[in-house]
């Protein structure tokens, strides 16, 4: 079982989470190469204080279903881009995989 503050994303996307290298700093990564994870460098409108981090995903609605079976929010649905609010109301996004 993932530690708390891990466990959302880890449910999300449905991937384990490991600390990353000392070298790297303080976080957690995937060990698969495939899952794909991002930041989004946000703007310099209102309310554009912070880099938004960025999932993609091979299913977008299934991946914001589970967002809010997991006690998150969708705040901005898309066809292939939503922005969410986690658990504790921290904002990331899903985007859905290019073919």
């Amino acid at each position: 079982m993932p530690a708390p503050l891990i466990e959302f994303p880890a449910g999300v996307l449905g991937a384990e989470l490991a600390p990353r290298g000392r070298d790297e700093g303080e976080g957690w990564v995937t060990g698969d190469p495939d899952l794909r994870l991002g930041v989004h460098q946000r703007g310099t409108g209102p309310g554009d204080t912070a880099s938004l981090p960025y999932f993609t995903v091979a299913d977008l609605p299934d991946a914001l279903e589970r967002v809010q079976d997991l006690g998150g929010s969708v705040i901005h649905p898309g066809e292939r881009w939503a922005i969410c609010r986690d658990s504790e109301g921290s904002p990331f996004a899903l985007a859905a995989e290019t073919p």
